[in-house]
């Protein structure tokens, strides 16, 4: 079920949130900050009750998404949008520089992605979208790469090797993710949406990427379920 945000809601979400209304940001949903929100829902022919969900989240936030990404359309054809995640421990934080140095270290030119989402839905450019991406084999050419930060379990004392995937993503990094993915839908409107794990091989060949089939289980939830309505 979709989170709501509404009268007595507080965190990261919020502050984003009266970010695109204009107001203070104190991560509080207050009486204000509802009348605010009720008066943009009346301006965008959305019901004006004052709450944040899917729909309102998904007009309200592409604001913040154009002030923090510099979001231009590819000069390549672009077929499909990969979500991936960093294959970090939950709650451990990475910034957009960290993970380009690891890439690096890995011999690549730049980092992977073309976009990457911090913990607290920070909201970062990776690689430039007109150059190939290195973040799903065989299908760089024409995609965009976008990758969240978690996608691991974090147990103290189990060796990295041993941690089990786990759909880690905050409410914030939800949030960013969902009005990200929509305006890159405007700018590629036949992209297909997927997860790093969907371009597993059909071993079977039955039609059908199984989780016996992944390679990997990035991005740690169903991503072309999550966002087939995009």
């Amino acid at each position: 079920m979709a989170t709501l945000y509404k009268l007595g809601s507080s965190g990261p979400v919020v502050k984003q949130i009266q970010g695109a209304l204009h107001l203070v940001q104190d991560g509080q949903f207050g009486p204000l900050t509802r009348e605010a929100l009720m008066t943009w829902q009346r301006e965008h022919n959305l019901t004006p009750d004052g709450i944040a969900g899917p729909a309102t989240l998904a007009k309200l936030l592409p604001a913040v998404v154009k002030q923090a990404f510099n979001l231009k359309k590819s000069r390549r054809v672009i077929t499909d949008i990969v979500i991936h995640c960093t294959a970090s421990r939950e709650g451990q934080a990475m910034t957009v520089d960290q993970i380009r140095a690891e890439h690096k270290k890995n011999g690549w030119s730049d980092i992977g992605y073309h976009y990457v989402i911090g913990l607290n839905g920070e909201k970062w450019n990776g690689r430039d979208v007109d150059l190939i991406g290195a973040h799903v084999n065989g299908y760089n050419a024409h995609s965009i790469g976008i990758s969240y930060v978690g996608g691991l379990e974090n147990k103290p004392g189990v060796p990295y090797n041993k941690l089990k995937a786990k759909d880690t993503r905050t409410e914030a990094q939800k949030a960013s993710l969902l009005s990200l993915l929509e305006e890159l839908r405007k700018l590629y409107p036949k992209a297909k949406i997927s997860g790093h794990r969907d371009f597993s091989p059909d071993k079977n060949h039955n039609g059908i990427v199984e989780p016996q089939e992944w390679i990997k289980s990035c991005p740690s939830f169903d991503a072309k379920k999550e966002y087939s309505r995009i």
